[in-house]
């Protein structure tokens, strides 16, 4: 088992408390919706009106917001626009050549730049019909009440024919306090709810490899304020910037 497993666990448990909490008893059978041509806010609400008839819970109410997913095929130009629903965002790490500590901010901006898709992620073209290489854009539509961000400090790369497994040890900064996501929104923005958030947990792995290490956890108190920090069965006084 590799060392994604803390974020692998962290879905599979959120999938599972969202089964056992969904409200929908009996879920209709609904077709992806492609919203090319319509404009974006009407795509976006019917897009999250068709995913509740599927799924509804405390976990949706709380945890889940929508990305806007755009394709573009490299040789007919044929667009595909989807919104698709997240529970959490993970961000790739820009390396730096001095080990200068990375801003979460520039991760997030990397995340919502366009990319090309490989041959192992190739997008079936509907006009071309047959998979290409399409340039992909994603773009956060809408935020959660809590938002969990996921940092991909694993590489998996093929050499030679194997796998070859690595971690980026690089520190990230980002705030304890008021990390303003509203540069990464493209839907609109409630003024009365802002899209500012407090830090309350950090999943940390502790480990040079992506297939050994351990996690610890340091965790804000949410009635008196204070951090503590989690290693198995001990628990002990933390803070934020630790």
């Amino acid at each position: 088992i590799y060392q994604h497993d803390s974020h692998e666990f962290c879905s599979f448990f959120m999938d599972g408390l969202h089964e056992d909490c969904n409200r929908v008893k009996s879920k209709p059978y609904v077709e992806d919706l492609e919203g090319f041509g319509i404009p974006d806010d009407k795509i976006a609400i019917e897009s999250w009106r068709l995913h509740l008839l599927r799924h509804n819970s405390i976990i949706v109410d709380h945890c889940q917001g929508m990305l806007r997913n755009h394709v573009t095929c490299p040789i007919c130009g044929r667009e595909s626009i989807k919104f698709d629903v997240f529970s959490s965002i993970s961000v790739p790490l820009i390396t730096s050549k001095n080990q200068a500590p990375i801003p979460l901010t520039d991760c997030l901006e990397k995340f919502t730049e366009g990319e090309q898709l490989d041959e192992n992620n190739a997008w079936y073209c509907p006009k071309c019909k047959r998979h290409v290489c399409a340039l992909k854009m994603l773009a956060v539509w809408s935020l959660p009440d809590i938002l969990i961000i996921h940092l991909k400090r694993f590489m998996y790369e093929t050499k030679n024919g194997k796998v070859v497994r690595s971690k980026i040890e690089d520190k990230v900064l980002f705030p304890i306090d008021n990390l303003d996501m509203s540069e990464f929104l493209l839907g609109p923005i409630n003024e009365e709810a802002p899209p500012n958030y407090n830090l309350f947990g950090v999943s940390e792995h502790t480990g040079t490899t992506a297939n050994s290490g351990h996690y610890t956890a340091t965790v804000r108190n949410s009635q008196d304020g204070k951090w503590y920090r989690y290693n198995d069965s001990h628990v002990g006084s933390s803070s934020g910037e630790a």
